[in-house]
C-alpha cells in the first residue's frame, strides 16, 4: 500500500527475478509477521486499559482509533518516503519508529495517563503503515502476475501467524498476574500507584518487542541494495487520489475500509464477549487466550486460501467467505455458550482472505501506479479506527455487544457485494 506526491519506487518483474527472489520473499514474510502480531496485541491490551482508567467501551476503543488513525495520517506520507528512498530503506525506517514507539509506553506507564498510551500507539501504528507500504507491492512484485492474489494471501497468513501467537502470549503477560485491587475502588495517589505497577506488564512486553524490532532493522539494513533495479521517479501533488475516478479502485478501496474496520471491532470486543454469563463466562485472561483462536482461523484460512485463488476466481472467493462471515455473526449474536463463543471465533477462518484478496482485485492493472494504489489502500485501513468507534458507541448506548455487532455485519455484506462484482479479472 502505497502512495503518493513525491517519487515513485519501480523495479520490473525482470529485475525482481534477478535478485534472490525466495531471500525477500522470505524477508517480507517476515515484515507481515512483525506487524501482524503487533497490531493483534491491541485486542490484549484494551481490556487492561478498560479496566485500570475505568474506562466505557467507547473511550476503551480509542486504542483502536489512535492506531488506525495512523494509516490516514501517514499513508500518503509513508508512501512519499518509500518512493524517495526505496523498499528497504523504507523497511528500517518503518521498523525504527515501530520501536519507538514501543519506547514511548516507559513514560506512558510512569505517569499512568491513557493519553500518553494513546500517543504512543500512534507512534507504533506510523511505523506499521510505513512497513506495510513496503512490503504489500513488494510480495506481489516477486513472481508471476498471473499468482499476484496467491502470493499476496500466502504472505497474509505469515501476518496471521503473527496475530495467533503475540495475543496468547501478550494475554499471559498483560492479562495475567496477581491483580489484588480494582481500578474502581481507588482513587488519588492509591489509584496512580496502582495504575503504574499494573501497566509495568505492558511495557515490558513492549520493551521486549523494541529489542526484537532494533535487530530486524539491522538486519533489514544489511540488506538494504538487494534490489538492484530500483528506480525512481519525481513527481508532486497527491497523485494516488486519480485512482478513485476507477470504479474498481474506488469500491476496493471502501471495502478495505470496511474490512478492516469489521475485523478490528470483532477482535476488539473478544475478550469481553467471552467473559459473558451468557456466553462462555471465561476470566480475562483465559478470555484473551481466546483471541488467538480468532487469529488462527485466518491464520490457517490464508495457507488455504493460497492455495484456493489459484483455481476459483478471487471475486467469487471473495464474496464466497464474506456471506459467510455474516452468517456467522448471525448465529452468534442470536444463540448462547458455545455456539455463540466459537461461532464468532469462527469468523477469523472467514476474514482470512478478504484483505489480500480486496487488495489485489482493487489494484488490478496499475502497474507503475502499484505504489499510488497501495498507498491509497493504506489510508483506507483507516476504518479501523472508524468501524470499531461506532460499534463501541453502539454497545454503549444499547447496553448489549450482540446489538453492536450488526455493524459489522452490514461491512461484510458490502464485502461480498464487491466480490461479485469484481469477479471478472479488470
Amino acid at each position: 500500500m502505497a502512495i503518493g506526491p513525491a517519487g515513485a519506487t519501480n523495479i520490473s518483474r525482470e529485475d525482481a527475478a534477478s535478485v534472490d527472489a525466495p531471500h525477500l520473499q522470505g524477508f517480507v514474510m517476515g515484515l507481515f509477521f512483525c506487524f501482524g502480531g503487533i497490531t493483534s496485541l491491541n485486542d490484549v491490551i484494551i481490556p487492561k486499559l478498560k479496566e485500570l482508567f475505568t474506562l466505557n467501551y467507547t473511550q476503551a476503543m480509542l486504542v483502536q482509533f489512535c492506531f488506525f488513525t495512523a494509516y490516514a495520517v501517514m499513508g500518503i506520507p509513508a508512501a512519499r518516503l518509500v518512493k524517495a528512498i526505496g523498499y528497504m530503506r523504507g523497511a528500517v525506517a518503518g521498523l525504527l519508529t515501530m520501536m519507538a514507539g514501543c519506547v514511548l509506553f516507559i513514560p506512558a506507564s510512569q505517569t499512568a495517563t491513557y493519553g500518553l498510551f494513546l500517543a504512543a500507539l500512534f507512534v507504533l501504528a506510523s511505523g506499521v503503515v510505513i512497513v506495510q507500504v513496503v512490503a504489500n507491492p513488494l510480495i506481489s512484485l516477486l513472481g508471476k502476475p498471473q499468482t499476484a492474489h496467491s502470493r499476496l494471501t500466502f504472505a497474509q497468513g505469515f501476518n496471521s501467524l503473527g496475530t495467533t501467537v503475540f495475543p496468547y502470549f501478550g494475554a499471559i503477560l498483560i492479562l495475567g498476574g496477581l491483580q489484588t485491587a480494582s481500578a474502581s475502588a481507588l482513587s488519588g495517589k492509591a489509584l496512580d500507584a496502582y495504575r503504574t505497577s499494573e501497566s509495568q506488564a505492558i511495557v515490558h512486553g513492549y520493551l521486549g518487542l523494541a529489542v526484537a524490532l532494533a535487530l530486524v532493522a539491522a538486519a533489514v539494513w544489511y540488506f538494504r541494495d538487494a534490489l538492484k533495479g530500483e528506480s525512481h521517479e519525481a513527481g508532486g501533488g497527491l497523485a494516488g487520489l486519480d485512482l478513485l475516478r476507477r470504479p474498481r479502485f474506488g469500491f476496493g478501496m471502501l471495502c478495505i475500509f470496511l474490512y478492516v474496520g469489521a475485523e478490528v471491532s470483532i477482535g476488539s470486543l473478544i475478550v469481553n464477549y467471552l467473559k459473558q454469563p451468557t456466553v462462555l463466562g471465561l476470566e480475562q485472561e483465559a478470555a484473551g487466550k481466546m483471541i488467538g483462536l480468532y487469529w488462527a482461523g485466518a491464520m490457517t484460512g490464508r495457507f488455504i486460501g493460497s492455495a484456493v485463488l489459484r483455481v476459483v476466481s478471487p471475486g467469487k472467493v471473495l464474496a464466497g467467505v464474506a456471506l459467510g462471515a455474516l452468517a456467522l455473526l448471525v448465529i452468534s449474536t442470536h444463540s448462547t455458550g458455545i455456539v455463540a463463543g466459537y461461532s464468532l471465533l469462527a469468523i477469523g477462518l472467514m476474514n482470512s482472505v478478504m484483505f489480500p484478496t480486496i487488495f489485489s482485485l482493487a489494484c488490478e492493472k496499475l502497474g507503475a501506479r502499484a505504489p499510488d494504489g497501495s498507498g491509497m489502500l493504506n489510508v483506507a485501513i483507516f476504518g479501523g479506527a472508524v468501524v470499531p468507534l461506532l460499534t463501541a458507541a453502539m454497545a454503549d448506548a444499547s447496553g448489549s455487544l450482540s446489538l453492536a455487532l450488526a455493524l459489522p455485519a452490514v461491512c461484510y455484506g458490502a464485502i461480498a457485494a464487491f466480490g461479485v462484482y469484481a469477479r471478472h479479472p479488470a
